[in-house]
């Protein structure tokens, strides 16, 4: 049987947290009653991350290149469903979320969207964090942390741009929404099926280093800036 929705996982050293990212998304392909297909996109990974996901029945993709757009796109290319749906190692998904996602797409009125994010634990300097990225996500009037489309879709918008070292969960969201629109279609956020995160980057830099530093936002946000993302995602983890 063909499965119905392929989940695109990029990994770069996830053993802490891989196991829990796949159990969740296997009890929500359960409750929705449908086949997933789970495509782990390994990245540089020195861990037992590639054991991990072997156990858990997942299809290994590998992409070594420090950008996330690259590596995403390489676990689409790969995938087989006509529903892509991505999500990060260090997140797991509500186990509605499949059952939500379909629900949309089959409206005919969605073109695909994100989610409903909630920490996995909550502070004043999280909450102020917060609020410091809440200008450039309201300007853009999408969801982001758990993407979900059509493969259609994302081929015809040319998948995530590899221009962006960063915030390229951002562009991707804006031109999906913008490739909607033209047909008639919105986005959508999952309302009921949140997602939640790990607070790994709030542990390593701090609860408040998003609020006390408005430039590294700025530059991150910009999307070009390669030491910045270097130094927020790529190679702050060399383990």
């Amino acid at each position: 049987m063909k499965p119905l929705i392929s989940l695109i996982v990029p990994a770069h050293n996830e053993s802490a947290f891989l196991p829990s990212c796949l159990e969740a998304a296997r009890q929500a392909a359960e409750r929705a009653g449908i086949l997933v297909e789970t495509i782990v996109v390994l990245n540089r990974c020195t861990d037992d991350t590639e054991e991990i996901a072997r156990h858990h029945g997942c299809l290994i993709v590998r992409e070594d290149a420090k950008n996330l757009s690259m590596i995403r796109n390489a676990g689409v290319a790969a995938a087989s469903a006509e529903i892509i749906v991505t999500c990060d190692a260090d997140s797991r998904m509500h186990p509605g979320s499949f059952v939500e996602i379909l629900q949309r797409l089959d409206s005919g009125k969605c073109v695909g969207g994100g989610a409903l994010i909630f920490p996995e634990r909550w502070s004043v300097g999280i909450v102020a964090s917060g609020f410091s990225i809440l200008p450039y996500l309201v300007f853009t009037g999408v969801s982001f942390g758990l993407f979900w489309c059509r493969k259609r879709d994302f081929d015809e918008i040319g998948g995530f741009d590899t221009r962006f070292v960063s915030a390229e969960d951002v562009d991707f969201a804006r031109r999906l929404k913008a490739h909607g629109r033209r047909s008639g279609r919105s986005w959508g956020t999952l309302l009921r099926s949140p997602l939640v995160t790990s607070c790994r980057k709030f542990d390593q830099f701090g609860d408040w280093y998003l609020f006390r530093n408005p430039s590294f936002v700025r530059k991150v946000f910009r999307g070009d800036d390669r030491k910045a993302a270097d130094e927020f995602w790529y190679d702050v983890r060399s383990d």
